[in-house]
């Protein structure tokens, strides 16, 4: 059975990994962009750089790292850092279009967008996470504990919300969170953002 723990610098690898396998609306993304790991650029890595103590891994039997969930209890400290120490060494890889229009574009630009007050949902539910699990994982409650021990470490630390944003294809996760009580929240055309406040 497989089995949740804290994330060690060692699963920097596995990230990008389950991050492009689940990245298109849970399915595998792997070759969908020029550059497989622009995914866990934005989406993982980061995360686990700045809050390793906000990042756990499903460790498989075979000890293969197969899911994980990544957080920030700031969101707007996390887009200051991310514009300021993350994003600037990724840059020359990741070049920015005038006008971008094709996926990876839009990507890319969601990068260099990075900043505190881009999101508007932040004052209330000031962290955010990002979840991803291969298909062996799933159906296993695994989901759940994941979420259920993030929640619960926020609470310890006193963060009155969460958010997070997911594909709108992605309808087996919106029905993850709503089943986990989260509520859908304003956001801008083409997202769907649920959000969930702690401790009252």
């Amino acid at each position: 059975m497989p089995r949740i723990r804290p994330y060690r610098p060692s699963d920097r690898a596995a990230l990008y990994d389950v991050c492009v396998k689940t990245a298109d609306a849970g399915g595998d993304a792997t070759g969908v962009l020029s550059d497989d790991e622009l995914w866990g650029d934005l989406f993982a890595v980061p995360y686990a750089e700045r809050h390793p103590d906000l990042a756990w891994v499903v460790e498989a039997d075979d000890g293969r790292t197969i899911g994980y969930i990544v957080a920030t209890d700031d969101t707007d400290a996390f887009y200051g850092w991310f514009r300021d120490e993350w994003w600037p060494p990724l840059a020359e890889r990741h070049l920015r279009a005038e006008s971008p229009s094709t996926r990876e574009e839009r990507m890319v630009e969601y990068g260099y967008e990075r900043r505190p007050g881009i999101e508007p949902n932040a004052s209330a539910y000031p962290a955010h996470l990002h979840i991803d699990l291969l298909p062996e994982t799933q159906g296993l409650g695994l989901g759940r504990q994941l979420m259920q021990t993030l929640f619960a470490e926020l609470t310890r630390r006193g963060v009155s919300g969460l958010h997070l944003g997911i594909d709108p294809r992605n309808t087996g996760a919106a029905a993850f969170y709503e089943r986990l009580g989260m509520d859908r929240l304003p956001t801008a055309p083409g997202g769907h953002m649920y959000g969930v406040r702690f401790g009252g």
